[in-house]
């Protein structure tokens, strides 16, 4: 007897997306496309003036150009086909093309939640041991933490990525606007509990241990900031620890309550919701909370304003 997943090895499956909004695809559209278009221009501003400007070259600058990169991949594996969802309104999405689309969110994705939390080791380093610091974070140190964090990305999807296409599929609708694991669990034959307990096993390896080290991290500058005689300099760190903080927290924890979670909790439209914030709006904050905030790329970004306004006088 013939079995009901042979089709699926041909495998063109739908993206329903916004499906039960349609009426509101227009505005969603040009929302979605403004934020895009918004954080490129942001991320390669940022990532163009720390590599033009000498006086940046430092650690921290060195991983905020590597975030702003990331952001950039990351926001451009899925937002095309989002936009194309809102557009037309259900995606039909060959098995090659959904599977390098689910490679590209999880090993950009993933990178990331690595890269904060050398971010946040880095910031450690220098707060907690300044007069270490250029030994503690030398450039092979800052390389390293940039390769390992792409290479946990890289084995994070693969391993997703092969077990979920290789797996036999009894369905092709996928209810959510990207091809995302949660949503592919729901189409698998037969008993999915081992490939639920793999993405929740996976996810504390790639979401909470790097969160956990990002706390461990703030928790030991908080209690150095504690210590400090100046009330100006604690107020000061205090107000970049906690946007840090809220940015890193909004990441994880939107991309942990996704992930660290059995499939019968699954719900679509929450779901979706919770993509839309780890997917959309972190990329977003984080070139405002991390650099624009920051005087000294606000001082680089005027010095070279002030530079192509005389070149175009």
């Amino acid at each position: 007897m013939e079995q009901p997943h042979h089709k699926s090895e041909v495998f063109l499956s739908v993206l329903l997306g916004f499906s039960g909004l349609s009426h509101l695809h227009p505005l969603l559209f040009v929302v979605l496309l403004s934020l895009y278009v918004l954080t490129l221009v942001a991320n390669t501003v940022i990532a163009v003036t720390i590599n033009t400007d000498a006086t940046l070259h430092t650690p921290m600058y060195f991983f905020l150009t590597q975030l702003s990169c990331l952001d950039i991949c990351y926001l451009s594996a899925m937002i095309p086909t989002i936009l194309e969802n809102l557009m037309v309104g259900t995606v039909s999405i060959s098995k090659t093309r959904c599977a390098i689309q689910m490679f590209s969110f999880l090993f950009f994705g993933v990178a990331e939640c690595f890269l904060l939390a050398a971010m946040s080791l880095d910031r450690y380093s220098a707060v907690c041991h300044p007069l270490h610091y250029t030994v503690l974070m030398s450039s092979r140190v800052c390389s390293s933490l940039v390769a390992a964090s792409y290479i946990c990305g890289a084995a994070v999807g693969l391993v997703h990525t092969l077990i979920t296409f290789s797996s036999p599929l009894c369905g092709s609708a996928i209810d959510h606007f990207f091809c995302e694991i949660q949503p592919l669990l729901d189409l698998l034959c037969g008993n999915t509990f081992p490939r639920e307990l793999q993405v929740i096993l996976v996810a504390v390896f790639a979401i909470l241990s790097p969160f956990l080290l990002v706390l461990y991290s703030y928790i030991h500058i908080i209690s150095t900031i504690l210590h400090m005689a100046s009330a100006e300099s604690q107020q000061k760190a205090f107000s970049t620890c906690s946007s840090h903080l809220l940015v890193v927290t909004l990441f994880y924890g939107t991309a942990g309550s996704v992930y660290l979670r059995p499939k019968s909790t699954y719900c679509a439209a929450v779901d979706k919701f919770l993509s839309l914030s780890y997917s959309v709006l972190t990329p977003l904050l984080n070139p405002i909370i991390y650099s624009l905030r920051n005087k000294e790329v606000k001082g680089a970004l005027k010095k070279k304003w002030r530079k192509i306004h005389l070149v175009w006088k």
